[in-house]
Formats: C-alpha cells, sequence, structure tokens
C-alpha cells in the first residue's frame, strides 16, 4: 500500500458555503507509539455531519473534513499497538480519543471521559491538530478507537453502525433489551432502523412508532412485531404502560407529544433519548411522570465493549445495514445531504469509490 504524507479529503470551506465541499490536504499529528494509520474504503453519511458543518451545534474551525462511520484498512502500527495489524479491516467512529484512565474510561463509559475528543473539528489533545473526519483518503487513530470488523460483514454495511449502530445498541443493552421486555423506537431512520434490528436480535418484543404509517412494511421487515402511528387518534390508549423502555430516535420535535410517550411506560421505565433534533428542546412536565414513576434521559455513544459486541451480534445474527451506497465527491456527498434533508434515504447512506476520488 502507498503511505502518503499529506492527507486528503474533501472539506467544507465555511458555514456559509457549507455544501461547497471542496478537496484539501493536511499535514496529520505526529505519529505516536499507540497510533494506527487507516486507508479509508467508505465513510457512512450522519446528520451530525450536517448539523456540524452548517453550523448548527456553534462555531467550527474550516476548513473541515466531517463523517464519522469509517471502515478502512490497516497502513501502519505504532511500535506499542497491540489492538490491530497492518492490511486488517477495521471501523472508526465518532470518538478518537480519551483519557483511559478516569473512572468512566475505567468502568466502560469512556464515551463520557471529560476529555474525550471527536472524529472531527476537535483539538487533538498535545498537538495544534483539529481533528478532519472520514470525508478523507486515510485518518490517523489511537488504537483503542480502532474496531477489527469481522469477516462476514459488509464494509458498506459496517460502516454507518460505528455511529448510528452503537449509538441505539448502548442504550438497549444497559436498559434491558432482552426477551420478555416490551421495547418501543420512535423513528424509522437512520438510527431508528439499527434500533428495531439489534432490539429484535436481542429477544425483546419490538414495536416501531411514527408519525403515519408510510414506512410499516418496512419496519415489519426490519423486525418490528407491532406498529403505531401517532397521527391517529387514540394511538396510545391500548398500550398505556406497557412498556419497558421507549428509545426516540426523532429528528424533529415539532408536535412532539411527549406526555403520551410517557404514558405508554410501564411503572420505573425509561424514555431514553438518542435523536438529537435542532431548536430548544422539549418541554417537561413533573405531572407526566407521577401515574407511573417512569424516567426520562439521554445517552451517547457507547464504550469500545460495546461497539464490540454489537458488531459480533450483527454478525452473528446476519444483521444488514438499509443502506445505498454513493461515490465519493463533491456531487456525491451532497447527493447523500440532501436525501438526508428530505427524509428520502432509506434508511443510511454510505460514501465509497475512495481509490477513484483520491488516486490512492
Amino acid at each position: 500500500m502507498t503511505y502518503p504524507e499529506r492527507f486528503s479529503g474533501f472539506q467544507a470551506p465555511s458555514a456559509e458555503q457549507w455544501l461547497d465541499f471542496a478537496q484539501g490536504a493536511w499535514e496529520p499529528r505526529p505519529f505516536g507509539d499507540y497510533d494506527v494509520d487507516i486507508k479509508i474504503e467508505c465513510c457512512g453519511v450522519c446528520a451530525s455531519d450536517v448539523h456540524t458543518v452548517r453550523g448548527d451545534w456553534g462555531e467550527m474551525p474550516y476548513p473541515l473534513a466531517v463523517g464519522h462511520e469509517v471502515v478502512g484498512s490497516v497502513l501502519r502500527v505504532g511500535p506499542k499497538v497491540t489492538l490491530a495489524k497492518v492490511g486488517q479491516r477495521v471501523g472508526v467512529g465518532a470518538q478518537v480519543y480519551s483519557c483511559l484512565d478516569c473512572r468512566h474510561c475505567k468502568n466502560n463509559n469512556e464515551t463520557y471521559c471529560k476529555e474525550q475528543v471527536n472524529a472531527y473539528g476537535s483539538l487533538y489533545p498535545g498537538t495544534d491538530f483539529t481533528t478532519q473526519g472520514g470525508y478523507s483518503s486515510h485518518t490517523r487513530i489511537h488504537e483503542y478507537w480502532v474496531f477489527p470488523i469481522p469477516d462476514n460483514l459488509a464494509s458498506s454495511d459496517a460502516a454507518p453502525m460505528m455511529c448510528a449502530g452503537v449509538t441505539v445498541y448502548s442504550p438497549l443493552t444497559r436498559f434491558g433489551a432482552e426477551p420478555g421486555k416490551k421495547v418501543g423506537i420512535v423513528g424509522i431512520g437512520g438510527l431508528g432502523h439499527y434500533a428495531i434490528m439489534f432490539a429484535k436480535a436481542l429477544g425483546a418484543e419490538v414495536w416501531a412508532i411514527s408519525r403515519s404509517r408510510a414506512k410499516e412494511a418496512d419496519a415489519k421487515v426490519m423486525g418490528a412485531d407491532g406498529f403505531l402511528s401517532t397521527s391517529e387518534e387514540g394511538w396510545s390508549e391500548p398500550h398505556k404502560m406497557t412498556f419497558d423502555l421507549i428509545l426516540s430516535t426523532a429528528s424533529s420535535f415539532d408536535g412532539f407529544q411527549l406526555s403520551e410517550y410517557l404514558s405508554l411506560l410501564n411503572v420505573h421505565g425509561r424514555f431514553n433519548l438518542v435523536g438529537v433534533p435542532g431548536g430548544d428542546g422539549l418541554n417537561v412536565s413533573t405531572f407526566s411522570f407521577i401515574e407511573n414513576g417512569c424516567s426520562i434521559g439521554a445517552s451517547n455513544l457507547g464504550s469500545r465493549r460495546e461497539v464490540l459486541e454489537m458488531l459480533d451480534l450483527a454478525a452473528v445474527k446476519g444483521i444488514k445495514s438499509w443502506v445505498k451506497e454513493i461515490p465519493i465527491s463533491k456531487e456525491g456527498i451532497q447527493q447523500a445531504i440532501g436525501a438526508l434533508e428530505d427524509s428520502s434515504v432509506r434508511y443510511r447512506s454510505c460514501l465509497v469509490g475512495y481509490d477513484e476520488a483520491f488516486g490512492v
């Protein structure tokens, strides 16, 4: 494999021209003892990419390559690396650093480390390097955040699991999606379709919850045992206080009936948010929690252990992403983002054709 001195990628030039991706190049941060260099094969396209380069979540350093659902091949490993080897097919997700020494890192909660670093737009500790994401030819990652991909998972199936997949897998396993439990999944999209498939694979009774029945047939193919449409009068009545866990992947809170969702939960059931819509969030009333003693919370990504468990489950159960492959280019990225914004993607896009785009 050819080893480049500079990495290149498609970068957004500014928040004002965030869709005008152009190829740029940069020197990677200094290579460390525990580092792994990866030649990228493909990268999923996540709504977080859009929110970031558009400036929805605050100012960002430009030019910036986003993308945090990477699969590629290992080119080089540092002298102290034990978790990856040259030639291995690996994945990288939305987190690329934690201190590995705090109590959170030591109890499989490293995604909550106070020093955690995002895959793009963050200053890497001990350097002046701003992390660049997976719309790029290569990436340099600490071995802890590099994950071997099982042989029977296609690269474009595995790539979106590195963020969307583990974001739902973590709360499903932590909050009890298992045989004998009833789990609701709000929203059937990039996150929600994984949530349905993983909850079913974990043995739970799974209900998809959406505004209309437009995706009901898809949800049933994914494994949903039932379907609720929130636009139908009395939709919640037959299921009040019957759900053990509801996972919300909703991309918008417009007209969101939080009190109705909470009324579905069994005593001490949990409503967990993994979708991050823009705007001011939800209005919450204490009275919505009293009748069933339910709780509401949110979660972030997943630990290394959970990523490896998720990939193994997908391999054993034959779980495949509902994914569309799009050759990476300025136009290809714009196409994938357009499908995200008008909700036409079914249900994840993955950028491919990296060799042709970067000539490596």
